[in-house]
């Protein structure tokens, strides 16, 4: 198992950078780099780059519909060359809500548009020349634009033609594109003892798919971590807060993809209370209606025992790397032991 973390997207981004150092010290693996409608990721993950050595840098996630495929390709070509081939570049369809609401573009085509733009980072790296038929026709055709376009390869010749990409997948068809074609998934909330029976029968049907060179898929799981009696309570009331605001307000009713899948790993009537709570704005009430079972399935917080337990049952279930989000005065010393229990 590899030890990653994900920074928060709302807090100064320096401090965040020099946080990142020091859990580099204390053996993170991998850093995530979330891009919602805040700070761009690729700028800190840049700066990243430049003051780490070792810790591997994750966009999580680049939204697809705000860049360009070839532009998507270019930047983590950037980042891999900037960082010495420690990016990873992780891709998502966001929701609605933020694509049409912030960024002003259709949300359409999800996975189909996906799968392109795997396919066309993947030609980028390679340094062949640019075309492709679909979604994103390049060159762009006579009648659509000038007709002036031609196939281009990348000037600069990539530190490394296979860059690592994940997937945020949700839905079934995402996941199984998924598992036939990235080198990861990023489930936004996994509930273990839960994982085969939910998303087994997608992820079968991606990887009979899957070419032997990319290897075994990878796969995050854990989420809030607490190992100190006295911050327990704080830790549970964090992740309901985070919980309640994704299952509850990312989304309108019927299309919130964090409200399903909370509901297909069973907990379909809370999904339904948590989701009319939150779009009630009763925020605090969504979070207390989150049943107990899940907050202790879905959270590593406990005692070292318990957490060791919990470590165990995701391996169990095909976990690669712990996903954590530390709660502690002491988040370097924390991780150093987690990061001991896995190695």
């Amino acid at each position: 198992m590899l030890l990653s973390t994900q920074l928060p997207y709302g807090d100064d981004p320096v401090r965040n950078a020099e946080s990142v150092v020091e859990m580099e010290r204390a053996g993170l693996d991998v850093v995530w780099v979330a891009e919602a409608y805040s700070f761009d990721a690729v700028s800190l993950m840049g700066y990243l780059a430049a003051r780490t050595e070792r810790v591997q840098i994750g966009a999580g996630i680049l939204p697809i519909y705000s860049r360009t495929p070839a532009l998507t390709a270019m930047t983590a070509a950037g980042l891999d060359a900037l960082s010495g081939g420690r990016a990873i570049l992780g891709l998502g369809a966001s929701g609605p809500q933020v694509i049409e609401g912030w960024h002003g573009v259709p949300y359409d085509k999800p996975v189909a548009r996906t799968r392109e733009v795997i396919e066309i980072c993947r030609k980028v790296w390679r340094r062949e020349r640019l075309t492709n038929d679909g979604l994103y026709p390049i060159p762009l055709p006579e009648g659509r634009g000038t007709g002036l376009g031609k196939p281009l390869k990348l000037i600069n010749h990539p530190r490394r033609a296979d860059i690592p990409i994940w997937v945020a997948a949700l839905g079934d068809k995402n996941l199984e594109m998924t598992a036939e074609l990235a080198n990861g998934w990023l489930p936004h909330v996994l509930v273990p003892e839960k994982l085969r029976e939910v998303f087994g029968p997608a992820l079968d049907a991606g990887t009979a798919k899957r070419a032997p060179e990319l290897g075994p898929l990878q796969i995050t799981g854990g989420g809030v971590l607490a190992i100190e009696e006295e911050v327990f309570e704080p830790a549970r009331a964090l992740a309901r807060g985070m919980f309640a605001l994704y299952i509850g307000g990312m989304g309108a009713r019927g299309r919130n993809f964090y409200n399903t899948v909370f509901a297909r790993q069973g907990y379909p009537d809370a999904a339904r209370v948590v989701q009319d709570l939150y779009l009630e704005g009763r925020k605090e009430e969504a979070a207390a209606a989150l049943p107990d079972d899940f907050i202790d399935r879905a959270t590593l917080i406990g005692p070292p025992a318990r957490v060791k337990e919990r470590i165990a049952v995701l391996r169990e279930a095909g976990i690669t790397h712990l996903h954590v989000n530390p709660v502690s005065s002491d988040v370097p010393k924390v991780l150093g032991q987690v990061k001991e229990w896995i190695s």
